[in-house]
């Protein structure tokens, strides 16, 4: 891509308008639970402990995911405040990556009609547009990876020495390298496998000798590095929690959440593209340019590495399958547009379907906003709107209460963690318990038995706040004549008046930090 072409600024304002519409709903729902309340919390907990190096849940290490997407998200909150759109900075960022770098490729190889059709089928896929106002990890690193492999690409189409090779090369790395500050090894492998496929199935793979460039090694370890490095410094069990049971665990391993079948991913790719994949069936037209076979080559080879990689391993979750968008709205693109202007029905259902997939897009997200939430927010109007008192969780970790409230501490969180059985799953409380292995004084201290409380002098007075299962009531006696001051769904928010006060009814019941 010469630089002339990337400096056009006719792309500009269309760009921005897609930008704008990925955001355009991202302020109408509550933090979704576990996924949004986990990241974001995390994140909150970088702003307000000002610790930005290391992330933390409950105060407690958390490497389950390298930082960017905390650095990012704690960015938006330190400037605009605890509010849900700015919590989903960073998928939107992630999306913007994707779509814009899509677009540039494109207006580069296809020219601007292309380009744009290309942008308008990834702009309203259900899947992307709803991924880019979720806040996981998952938009962030697909971003990057399109990002990635889209650069390497525009290197490896351009001759040896032509105008903006170079500067295509160090993006590559660069987003490489900010893949892996996203979402791990993946950040850097799955660019890597599309590139080396696609270069040795199209008969060039001494091509791949010209990817392999000094400088850009450097920067990408430039960017990369210090991070790992830090923490592995300051925590001598980081790599091997970090890549072997986060990363290499997670893929080889049955012990995890979320098992689909092996065909899960075509699915999600059919359903969740809608109504655009069904243009995938439709017969593929003539090449229009002479790079045009090369391209496709390219995105099959990009969607066939993506799904493949991630239908292996029994852990499957639907937003696994975003570095995959881009190649498969390329396809639809590619087949939808030879049909826009036939005469007859075909023209006209084809130009139906953008508007068509819009309205879904946005159908889907209002739909979310108006389910009844599992939400901690109404939980968190109530604390926040007393003075400061302790707070306590019990039988669970409810991940949006200290962003919704904006506790200032870590909470005690009560439960029987001296049961094997209570850490065997993987869920809120392995998150937390694997804490031990880098911070026992502290795990200590938060994960709390309830037995522990019935001890002499274990017994606070002074006010307090208590979260727990709404049925708490009916099994601990200290809640037994006591009312809910909140309560969201299968949660409840108690206030505890001097508790030393009735000190028979302390025993087995949370002691607040």
């Amino acid at each position: 891509m010469t630089p002339a072409r990337w400096r056009r600024p006719a792309g500009v304002p269309l760009l921005l308008a897609a930008f704008a519409w990925l955001a355009c709903t991202a302020w109408l729902r509550p933090l979704a639970l576990p996924d949004e309340g986990r990241y974001i919390g995390v994140a909150w907990e970088m702003v307000r402990s000002g610790d930005w190096i290391t992330p933390t849940l409950n105060g407690l290490p958390y490497f389950h995911k390298p930082p960017l997407f905390y650095w990012l998200t704690a960015g938006a909150l330190s400037l605009a405040g605890n509010v849900a759109w700015a919590g989903r900075i960073a998928p939107w960022a992630g999306a913007c990556l994707l779509v814009g770098s899509a677009y540039l490729f494109g207006r580069r190889w296809l020219g601007e009609r292309g380009a744009f059709h290309w942008l308008l089928v990834l702009l309203t896929l259900p899947l992307v547009f709803v991924a880019a106002q979720y806040a996981n990890l998952d938009m962030l690193v697909a971003g990057c990876i399109t990002a990635c492999i889209l650069a390497f690409a525009q290197a490896a189409l351009l001759e040896p020495g032509a105008p903006g090779r170079r500067q295509a090369l160090l993006a590559g790395y660069a987003f490489a390298a900010l893949g892996v500050l996203a979402k791990g090894l993946i950040g850097i492998v799955l660019p890597g496998m599309v590139l080396v496929v696609w270069l040795v199935v199209a008969g060039r793979p001494l091509q791949l000798l010209r990817l392999l460039w000094l400088p850009g090694l450097l920067l990408f370890l430039a960017l990369a590095a210090p991070w790992f490095l830090a923490m592995q410094a300051r925590f001598a069990e980081f790599a091997h929690y970090f890549f072997v049971v986060q990363h290499f665990g997670r893929y080889t391993t049955e012990g995890f959440n979320n098992a689909r079948p092996f065909w899960f991913f075509p699915a999600v790719l059919a359903l969740l593209g809608l109504p655009w994949s069904a243009w995938l069936a439709t017969r593929r037209p003539a090449a229009a340019t002479e790079v045009e076979p090369a391209l496709r080559r390219l995105m099959w080879v990009w969607l066939a590495v993506i799904v493949g990689f991630f239908s292996l391993p029994n852990s499957k979750l639907v937003g696994y399958v975003l570095p995959a968008a881009a190649p498969f709205a390329f396809l639809l693109a590619q087949r939808w547009q030879a049909r826009r202007d036939a005469p007859g029905w075909p023209g006209r259902l084809a130009r139906a379907t953008a508007p068509l997939a819009a309205v879904l897009c946005l159908a889907g997200v209002v739909a979310a906003a108006f389910q009844v939430p599992k939400s901690s927010s109404p939980l968190a109007a109530a604390i926040a709107a007393r003075p400061p008192q302790p707070v306590a969780f019990v039988e669970g970790y409810y991940f949006d209460l200290p962003f919704y409230a904006r506790l200032r501490q870590p909470v005690p969180v009560l439960d029987r963690w001296d049961d094997p059985r209570t850490t065997a799953r993987d869920n809120w409380r392995r998150e937390l318990a694997d804490a031990g292995a880098f911070a026992p004084q502290a795990v200590a201290e938060r994960l709390v038995l309830p037995a522990v409380l019935g001890q002499p002098g274990n017994c606070p007075g002074g006010r307090s706040w208590l979260v727990g299962p709404a049925d708490l009531g009916k099994r601990w006696p200290l809640l037994a004549a006591a009312q809910p001051v909140a309560a969201s769904r299968e949660v409840a928010l108690w206030e505890l008046r001097d508790w030393a006060a009735t000190p028979a009814a302390c025993a087995g019941t949370p002691r607040p930090n």
